[in-house]
């Protein structure tokens, strides 16, 4: 059972489940003044889906990495070594339409297709990235990075189906009022989440170079060479540093004290990854990465916080 954790990378999936749950927290937590109209068991039921998606998709993504694993990580090699390819291949299918089962549910509960779409499009991108987009140019990087970042978006659509009518307003039917809420600092987590992801994804791929040569992908560090690539990394860690001044400016987002300390932490530990990275002869990837996932963390806190 261990390495079927490992394999579907079940720390991920906490994360996954923590964000979606983080938002509807932050959301009733904020909106305590409003009528907000919430179902707990469909939103878990959302958030499962949602989590055997992602472990579907790291479950065929190493299907088709056996080779590249075999050089880059061979200590955490599962598939064909712990588990029959076949198999992976079996669960794989059968986790997706678990999933696709629970979209059509809730498309025909909340009568919006947007659910069947969601599921649907992350299957197959995830599928795409597998076998295609990640030997692509950058591609695959922005594929996985959108992923993340509509991780926290479903949560969001999931309230607006639920509290927002697209009928014409009318005081006697109720089917037509619309309870407006504020999602403004969950869309700020969004694009800092995305560019954060974007730049460890890049820094994975320098690490994962001579892997990645064995399967045909070309990567951004084999194209511009680790330096400039680097460079990119160093940008991208920076941007959601400048995207708090954006947000801050343009929707005068309000934060209190201790979220703040979180936000000023996470962005700590990005500085921190921008001047190793500077000051290093060689790439530090495995210090980078795991001070990523560090911020990435302690940026999603802010949504149990800021209340």
């Amino acid at each position: 059972m261990i390495h079927f954790f490992r394999l579907i990378r079940i720390t991920n999936l906490v994360i996954v489940a923590l964000t979606m749950a983080g938002v509807a927290f932050y959301i009733l937590k904020n909106n305590y003044f409003l009528k907000v109209d919430f179902n707990s068991l469909d939103f878990g039921l959302l958030v499962f889906s949602t989590v055997i998606i992602a472990a579907a998709g790291n479950m065929i993504n190493d299907y088709f990495d056996i080779k590249a694993d075999r050089i880059n990580k061979p200590e955490k090699l599962i598939i064909s070594k712990y588990m029959k390819k076949r198999w992976a291949i079996v669960l794989h299918w059968g986790l997706n339409a678990i999933a696709v089962l629970i979209s059509v549910y809730l498309s025909w509960k909340y009568k919006s297709l947007l659910f069947v779409f969601i599921h649907i499009l992350s299957m197959n991108l995830l599928w795409f990235y597998s076998t295609a987009f990640k030997k692509k140019l950058f591609f695959g990087n922005f594929v996985i990075a959108l992923l993340t970042a509509m991780v926290p978006l479903l949560a969001v659509w999931f309230f607006k189906i639920l509290n927002e009518s697209s009928l014409p307003y009318n005081p006697f039917q109720p089917n037509t009022w619309s309870t407006k809420l504020d999602y403004s600092f969950i869309y700020f987590l969004t694009v800092c989440a995305f560019f954060q992801n974007l730049a460890r994804e890049i820094s994975k791929d320098i690490q994962d170079i001579s892997g990645d040569k064995v399967i045909a992908v070309y990567s951004l560090p084999m194209k511009f060479g680790i330096q400039k690539t680097s460079y990119l990394v160093v940008l991208l860690l920076l941007f959601p540093i400048f995207n708090w001044f954006i947000y801050k400016i343009e929707f005068n987002i309000q934060v209190n004290f201790i979220s703040f300390l979180f936000l000023i932490t996470s962005a700590f530990i990005n500085i921190i990854c921008v001047v190793v990275i500077i000051l290093k002869s060689d790439y530090p990837f495995r210090l980078v990465n795991a001070l990523m996932k560090w911020s990435m963390l302690i940026g999603l806190i802010t949504l149990y916080t800021n209340f």
